[in-house]
């Protein structure tokens, strides 16, 4: 007798708790027009991906005050729970609250596995105390900012919770291979795994015009000292009465260090120089089509998606050479690199790219493209973190948080 081969039950998997809700298409207006958090825009990307699977149920949990009320819904085979909380009380009852909050609506899923975006926000730390198999996914790392620029007083308590729920945790992923051997000096009892988070697929389908006369410079993230923007300024006033160049800002700017940039700098950069304020990701595709280079001078960072962003776009880059940058930023095949902090550096790595015969056309090395772009993918992060969710459940290792 042939007896019918059994598939293998659907994993359960709860992510919480932190999902920009309000990005997603095919929602309600009530939420659609929500306050604009961070658009998590990796967090969509898998989210697209492990829609399609037969073997997955996927739960988000997502908490916010700004919710009408708590409600649940699906959404292309996804289940969404939204849990409205009190604001003022998440991070000063320690996220107890969430804790709370979330073992409650979980009773009814009974997850196989918790997965934890971040140590930001209390999701890892309120993971451990669920008691189900849990990973917990880094996406900054507040101690190590930390060690590089002073923290405000909010971010110095998180990374105090940062290293709390990272001692009690098992199983981490990390997006760089510089995170994973940070995560492991800090906390050797981790079973780390990297993880890259993908861009969105429409920056791997753009097509490139790239403006080279006068060159086009574009930095895309939050206009700061943490992000480097005093180093690029600088760098750049050294280069106006050498080049023509002009340069697009695209995102949030700190108001009190731009004027201040703006009081120690020549009225003949300012003229070259264009805040556009936040985009979507059609926009930041457009602007991206039509760079000659992308500058990212950041003094600590992880693994930044605007980079991603630029190098799956075959833009060239330009950028410190920190933390997860120089996983796929390659010095002459499809950008230059320097040190964190160092204006001449800047300075040098700029011009050495606009009389570069590749790199000042806009344009990469196309087998760095292709390798880059690999690396890169939706489909290795869907089916790492896949395996994960698999290897998680079935070993059954709850990590424990006692904060």
């Amino acid at each position: 007798m042939v007896f019918p081969t059994m598939s293998p039950r659907p994993l359960t998997v709860v992510w919480i708790s932190f999902f920009p809700i309000e990005w997603l298409d095919g929602i309600t207006e009530e939420l659609r027009t929500l306050p604009k958090l961070h658009p998590a825009s990796w967090q969509r990307v898998l989210l697209k991906e492990l829609e399609r699977r037969e073997d997955l149920h996927l739960h988000i949990f997502v908490l916010r005050k700004q919710f009408v009320r708590s409600e649940t819904f699906e959404r292309n085979g996804v289940v969404f729970h939204l849990i409205k909380t009190v604001g003022g009380f998440r991070a000063s009852s320690f996220y107890w609250l969430d804790t709370f909050l979330i073992r409650r609506e979980l009773a009814s899923v009974e997850p196989d596995v918790v997965h934890a975006w971040g140590t930001e926000g209390g999701a890892a730390l309120v993971a451990g105390r669920l008691g189900y198999p849990y990973l917990v996914t880094c996406q900054g790392l507040l101690n190590w900012i930390g060690e590089n620029i002073p923290l405000n007083g909010y971010d110095r308590f998180h990374a105090y919770l940062e290293d709390i729920a990272l001692k009690g945790a098992s199983t981490v992923t990390a997006e760089s291979s510089f995170a994973v051997r940070y995560l492991k000096q800090r906390h050797p009892h981790l079973d780390i795994h990297q993880v890259e988070h993908a861009p969105m697929a429409i920056f791997f389908q753009l097509v490139r015009k790239p403006q080279t006369q006068p060159k086009r410079f574009l930095f895309v993230g939050t206009f700061s000292f943490l992000k480097g923007g005093d180093v690029l300024m600088k760098a750049l006033e050294a280069l106006v009465p050498e080049m023509d160049f002009e340069l697009v800002c695209i995102g949030s700017t700190d108001k009190t260090f731009v004027d201040s940039l703006r009081a120690s700098s020549s009225d003949s950069l300012w003229r070259r120089v264009r805040f556009t304020g936040s985009k979507t990701a059609p926009e930041i595709v457009e602007e991206l089509s039509r760079a000659t280079l992308m500058i990212y001078p950041t003094r600590c960072d992880n693994s930044p998606n605007a980079v991603k962003e630029a190098v799956v776009a075959g833009v060239p880059v330009i950028a410190s050479k920190i933390g997860g940058i120089v996983d796929y930023v390659w010095p002459l095949r499809n950008g230059l690199l320097f040190e964190a902090g160092d204006v001449e550096g800047c300075r040098q790595s700029i011009w050495d790219a606009c009389v570069h015969p590749m790199f000042g056309c806009g344009a990469v090395d196309g087998d760095a493209l292709r390798e880059a772009r690999d690396y890169l993918s939706v489909s290795t992060m869907a089916a790492r973190f896949r395996a994960l969710y698999a290897s998680v459940a079935n070993g059954g290792r709850v990590g424990r948080c006692h904060s």
